[in-house]
């Protein structure tokens, strides 16, 4: 069900697309004449100060709120008002759609090795269960546990599967480790830091699903036939959640530029970065641009619910929208992480320039990669490409092929010595050493990095919202969408970010 709330005081009342459920448009007679106001001058009206007041919002909201600001609880409900709110006063109609889901809740988790407790994480959507075992270890190959052969001359019948990350999706190594017979399944890290991964939803989990770090999983391999026991208590619980959508009353609406953060954080923590940057950023171009200023393609901003839980708000908005509403999106453009405290800058390979991983985005996307490099440029920062992993908000847009871009400082990748050099910071240090933690807080945001890519949104945002013609002539040449998968995309297990993923 959607809720439209706050309407606001300028022009015709517009309502937005009901995310999850059959959508219609709504169309409120005009109570005044709307008089367009020239948008903000990118970067000059923007104010980091400004982006920081939300930031410091947040994180007071958590603060009263259990220390989180996840899904489904008080303090994301008051981070919704919070948006809401200061959208309202910039001029903005808003609306709040709901939608339901399956929420996760882990109430313990206890793994021992040879009666030695090892520190692990419970995959989100993973099932209950005390098992004790003998430890088995999956070879580690190209597959690494994806495929029944990569089982071959191992028994893991009536073990605890060691399966190292890698090649697909989380869900899908427990998924085959029980076909083999396994009681439980422990997954370790191949990059440094913690595992914090998601099966993709209440149905994936089929064992008891644990991870790990890279050094425990390496440490874990020399013990193969060693008695371990997992103890993971967890339920289930159907909540109701909402997005926050909000669109110019100016512009085309047949030619929408659509830019989106999640709202939400993970439980362990106030999620300043993870994703009150993207949040912030967000919302302050949007404050900058106002709810009628003189643009020729109308703008609509998105604050997404249920990201880390595996892009559940974005996926539902999306999947409510018709083919007609779909196509009416010129482009998607997406922040999630936009001040990890050793900061890189990247923009979202959307033409695959650096061959890696899931190829290029919809055509279209290699422009809109473009102009966030040439923003970031201009300040006189040097960018590099990140893969679309399926690991943020983009993925149910790029799965049905509406062009998407976006910037990302980094997660739990490690900075390479060549990156220092370049941006400052540490090498051999990840982007953000407090992702999904209780660390990630006011004290861990690059403050400098957070300045020149909120810049960077405002930029793009405002140079599309004149004219996308080079996104759009490019889009309308091209034919289906591309091959992506938006369910299983908030597991996949690459190096990108997003969320819960461990991904990210």
């Amino acid at each position: 069900m959607m809720r439209v709330r706050n309407v606001g005081p300028r022009g015709a009342v517009k309502a937005l697309v009901a995310a999850g459920a059959a959508t219609a448009v709504a169309v409120v007679p005009a109570t005044a004449t709307a008089v367009p106001t020239q948008p903000a001058n990118p970067g000059e009206e923007l104010n980091v100060n400004a982006v920081n007041r939300h930031l410091a919002a947040f994180q007071r909201i958590a603060h009263q709120n259990d220390g989180n600001r996840a899904s489904g609880t008080s303090g994301y409900q008051a981070s919704v008002d919070y948006v809401v709110s200061k959208l309202r006063d910039a001029g903005f109609d808003v609306s709040t759609p709901e939608f339901r889901y399956t929420k996760y809740y882990l109430e313990s988790i206890e793994l021992s090795v040879g009666g030695e407790p090892v520190e692990a994480s419970a995959m989100e959507y993973s099932p209950a269960g005390n098992v004790t075992a003998p430890l088995s270890v999956v070879p580690a190959d190209d597959s690494t546990g994806c495929e029944a052969t990569d089982y071959e001359g191992t028994d893991v019948a009536g073990t605890i599967a060691l399966i190292k990350r890698g090649a697909c999706t989380f869900a899908k190594k427990q998924r085959i480790a029980s076909e083999q017979g396994a009681d439980a399944a422990i997954i370790y890290n191949n990059v440094d830091g913690a595992l914090n991964g998601t099966l993709g939803g209440a149905d994936a989990g089929v064992i008891p699903t644990a991870g790990v770090t890279k050094a425990v999983g390496e440490q874990l391999v020399g013990q193969a036939g060693t008695e371990a026991t997992l103890n993971l208590q967890a339920r289930f619980d159907e909540v109701t959640t909402e997005n926050v959508v909000a669109q110019t009353s100016t512009g085309n609406p047949e030619n929408v530029v659509m830019a989106g953060a999640h709202l939400d954080s993970v439980a362990e923590g106030a999620g300043i970065n993870d994703n009150g940057t993207g949040s912030a950023g967000l919302l302050e171009t949007a404050i900058q641009l106002g709810g009628s200023p003189d643009i020729n393609n109308a703008v609509r901003f998105a604050w997404w619910g249920a990201e880390e839980s595996g892009l559940i708000g974005s996926t539902k908005y999306v999947q409510g929208l018709s083919s007609e509403q779909q196509s009416k999106i010129a482009m998607y453009l997406n922040f999630d992480m936009i001040g990890s405290p050793n900061a890189g800058y990247f923009a979202y390979d959307g033409d695959n320039s650096d061959g890696v991983g899931a190829g290029p985005g919809p055509k279209g996307s290699g422009a809109i990669e473009q102009a966030f490099v040439d923003a970031l440029n201009s300040q006189g920062v040097e960018v590099e490409g990140t893969d679309f992993t399926g690991r943020s908000d983009y993925g149910p847009f790029i799965a049905n092929g509406i062009p998407a871009g976006g910037l990302f400082t980094g997660a739990e990748g490690v900075k390479t010595q060549a990156q220092a050099e370049k941006w400052g910071g540490e090498a051999g240090k990840a982007y953000d050493p407090n992702y999904h933690t209780v660390g990630d807080d006011m004290d861990n945001v690059d403050r400098q990095a957070l300045k020149r890519n909120t810049k960077a949104i405002a930029m793009v945002v405002t140079k599309y919202a004149q004219n996308a013609e080079e996104v759009t002539s490019v889009r309308a040449n091209s034919v289906g969408a591309q091959s992506f998968t938006t369910s299983s995309q908030a597991s996949q297990e690459s190096q990108g970010h997003t969320c819960q993923l461990p991904l990210k």
